[in-house]
């Protein structure tokens, strides 16, 4: 039966999935984050048995959300797929294979295979002049062409771009591309960043498929050109998150289930330090270790060109799980990083208000903030654009609005994002529209009176699944509707 499109979707606690598999006889192991089951996918001819003890456990479940995948064919699911394929196989159906890609994501990949080919490796420029500067541009000079090599960067001259590739952990095959580039703006050097697919279903651990099958230790970056400064600073293997600290995707937590112990060393901001304690708390904090960013702890690449000892910065990472109980000891450093970058601790500024950083000073994770007004005051619009600003800056929000419907808010926003009336010129708006799609924006489906427990329950999923830091109600009063009132809310 499908499920009604208005229902969220059911949540399964882990303890229902552990008694599920018991009842059907499918064993199992205790994970991270996962649990780790044999496929149901993988044909193994039924007139050759493996022996138990050999079976390959390549399906994971994951303990949140109870959405699985398998790393043997790719296949993945809901915990409702995953209880329908069991009651098919009780029926004797093979489950379906995984299928070919869709025609867009082939398309995608074309795309990919035609930029890929006329991409250059790295080490095999016109000559050595050439290299040398493009390495230069990136700085990069300090990483060897044999790290360059083994990961298999390359370069494309007509987009200035380094192009790193996104290979199927299954077969090798080219899946996408992330490509980046270098813009100078006055003494500072930014960049900017591009993916085949989009950002929205560009799932890259970059780095996976030289990940051998006995590493237990990995350090985790927030980008892909860290993870080639750690590896060849320290020769221990390392990987780099698709969108660095904006966010880990749950469905790439099977492929971290390996790994005894694992440090994040994301970058050189409090972001990416507050990002690196959240992702802890999903692949489990007690294989979790952190490296804090400070002056002597810059992100991995500008250690290396420092000339700075990475193996000694990882060896000095701090566990991730506190005791209950500390002393002043163990929060020193903590109190005075905060003391150091006072500028970082008070929150993200917001571009298009400067006065409203006076008053705020910024979005800080963890507060509330109210705003009122009478009907029509501005409400609403002013918070879409207040939301957009940050959103624009990378912080991952969730919209309820239960007020007016998602098709305008969207309107609204957009029409913000591109700063003019589209409506005059709708021969912009797909290219808008693209970017748009790009940023890390979710909206709640729903609309006028909801439960409350309903609505804290997506919030949760939604932080989960997509890395949520700010999240807007708007507004209160239509959330709980007109019988609450006298109720303390």
């Amino acid at each position: 039966v499908l499920p009604s499109p208005e229902e969220p979707v059911p949540s399964v606690t882990v303890t229902e999935i552990r008694q599920y598999l018991r009842a059907q006889g499918i064993p199992f192991h205790d994970g991270y984050s996962c649990l780790h089951t044999p496929s149901l996918f993988t044909d193994r001819r039924e007139n050759q048995p493996l022996p138990a003890s050999v079976v390959p456990y390549t399906l994971f479940i994951d303990k949140t959300t109870g959405s699985f995948l398998c790393t043997a064919t790719l296949a993945e699911g809901t915990w409702q797929d995953f209880q329908a394929t069991v009651e098919l196989r009780h029926r004797g159906i093979p489950p379906a294979s995984s299928e070919e890609p869709e025609e867009g994501m082939r398309q995608v990949r074309e795309d990919a295979r035609c930029i890929w080919d006329r991409a250059l490796p790295l080490w095999e420029l016109l000559d050595e002049d050439e290299t040398k500067k493009t390495k230069a541009v990136f700085g990069i000079s300090l990483v060897t062409k044999a790290t360059l090599k083994r990961f298999g960067v390359r370069y494309l001259r007509t987009a200035k771009s380094l192009v790193f590739p996104w290979f199927s952990p299954r077969d090798a095959t080219l899946k996408g591309l992330k490509l980046v580039r270098v813009e100078k703006k006055g003494n500072t050097i930014a960049y900017t960043e591009e993916t085949l697919p989009r950002f929205d279903s560009y799932h890259n651990l970059f780095g996976l498929p030289l990940i051998g099958r006995g590493d237990t230790e990995l350090v985790l970056t927030g980008w892909e050109l860290d993870a080639l400064a750690i590896h060849q600073a320290t020769g221990v293997a390392s990987l780099a998150l698709p969108r660095g600290a904006t966010c880990l995707p749950p469905a790439l937590l099977p492929y971290l289930e390996q790994f005894k112990r694992i440090t994040l060393w994301l970058g050189e901001d409090l972001r990416s330090w507050e990002a690196a304690k959240l992702f802890a708390r999903k692949l489990s904090l007690k294989r979790c270790s952190l490296v804090r960013p400070g002056d002597l702890q810059p992100r991995p690449l500008e250690a290396l060109n420092q000339g700075l000892n990475l193996t000694k910065i990882l060896r000095a990472a701090l566990p991730a799980s506190h005791k209950s109980i500390v002393s002043f000891r163990q929060l020193r450093e903590e109190v005075f990083g905060e003391l150091v970058n006072s500028e970082q601790v008070a929150g993200i500024k917001w571009v298009r208000f400067p006065e409203l950083n006076k008053l705020l000073k910024g979005h800080r994770r963890g507060e509330l903030t109210v705003f009122t007004g009478p009907t029509g005051s501005g409400k609403t619009t002013f918070i879409s654009e207040y939301a957009l600003d940050l959103c624009m800056q990378g912080v991952c929000t969730l919209w309820g609005s239960f007020e007016i419907n998602n098709i305008r808010l969207a309107k609204i926003m957009l029409t913000q994002f591109a700063g003019q009336r589209l409506e005059d010129q709708l021969e912009l708006y797909d290219e808008w529209a693209d970017r748009f799609e790009d940023l890390p924006l979710y909206f709640m489906t729903f609309h006028g009176q909801q439960n409350i427990k309903t609505v804290i329950d997506t919030m949760q999923h939604a932080v989960y699944m997509y890395d949520i830091t700010h999240v807007v109600i708007d507004n209160l009063q239509f959330m709980m509707g007109h019988e609450h009132l006298s109720v303390d809310r």
